[in-house]
């Protein structure tokens, strides 16, 4: 089942995703297990869970960087595996941008920020000349907050932070439809995440983009994010709308990496009891009937059919302590 709202135009529908490495040999690694679910158009998706869940794998299989093992991905109601000659690949890759989660390794070191940029508005033929390229270079890096004199600059003469803007300018010179945030704040520092935040935030305002914002900084999803998507050992276990997951989060991982988030109340998180998951509790051993039930409007569950009507017992319950969602 695909986990979807049912207000909104998908912009990309992922179906029974499975993304394997070294299949079939002793080293196979499953990073991502049969993962359904779809991005709204003009809407911020969130995708968190600890290192190793399958998240990052996931944004890559999305935009083409690597070859699916099974499943498909569609973009704009195309399948992405069908995409195979250069204009089709370039108009693709136009339309799909990712930022990453290293601002320096992103970043050709041999390269001003003014190549970095320009070559992609180069490339596909965004401007006429090197002037009306170099000129719109310019707007690009004051639209992130960055002076258009850094635009002959080297990445190594910028902090973390600044790499990231120039990261997030390259990602937007094209006009994209649909960006991939990778981890795209973890590596910078926390005042410098809230800018580059707030930054994403307003850009998406005034360029009309689609967001996959993919973290494990569970507070900061919550503020980006429309929809929020858990993961764990390449399945994907929950997904809400933003506001419900954190007021009642119903699947015991969920509720395992919400009782992580620190509190800046230093007598709050000393007596805080952190809630631990146990991965055995969800091995199940019949998987015909194991899969995302929708448990109430746009929120799913990886679980048994079984165990839905609990699961709906439990949301009522804790949806009726918290008094939000009556």
């Amino acid at each position: 089942m695909v986990a979807e709202a049912k207000t909104s135009t998908p912009i990309v529908e992922i179906n029974g995703l499975k993304q394997y490495f070294n299949e079939g040999k002793k080293n196979e690694v499953r990073a991502v297990k049969d993962v359904s679910f779809s991005i709204n158009r003009g809407e911020t998706f969130g995708l968190v869970g600890e290192s190793g869940s399958g998240k990052s794998t996931t944004g890559r299989a999305i935009i083409k960087l690597s070859d699916i093992t099974g499943g498909e991905v569609l973009y704009k109601g195309k399948n992405i595996g069908d995409i195979k000659g250069r204009k089709d690949l370039l108009s693709f890759r136009k339309s799909v941008q990712m930022i990453f989660q290293d601002p320096y390794a992103s970043l050709n070191p041999r390269l001003t920020v003014k190549d970095i940029i320009g070559g992609a508005l180069k490339v596909h033929g965004m401007t006429s000349n090197s002037a009306e390229r170099t000129k719109k270079v310019y707007d690009l890096l004051e639209s992130v907050g960055l002076s258009k004199q850094f635009a002959n600059r080297y990445p190594k003469e910028f902090s973390g932070g600044q790499c990231q803007r120039v990261g997030i300018a390259r990602a937007l010179a094209v006009e994209p439809d649909f960006i991939v945030a990778d981890e795209a704040i973890s590596a910078l520092d926390v005042s410098i995440q809230a800018q580059v935040v707030n930054l994403l935030k307003e850009l998406k305002e005034e360029n009309n983009l689609t967001y996959l914002f993919i973290a494990h900084d569970l507070s900061m999803v919550k503020y980006i994010s429309d929809r929020i998507g858990v993961m764990n050992n390449g399945r994907l276990l929950e997904v809400s709308p933003s506001d419900e997951l954190y007021q009642a989060p119903l699947h015991p991982y969920t509720e395992s990496l919400l009782s992580a988030i620190p509190t800046p109340d230093p007598e709050t998180e000393r007596s805080r009891v952190r809630t631990e998951y146990d991965s055995h509790y969800h091995h199940y051993d019949d998987l015909d009937q194991v899969t995302l039930h929708e448990i109430a409007s746009d929120h799913y569950i990886y679980c048994h059919k079984d165990e839905v009507t609990l699961y709906k017992k439990k949301r009522e319950r804790l949806l009726r302590e918290k008094r939000v969602y009556a």
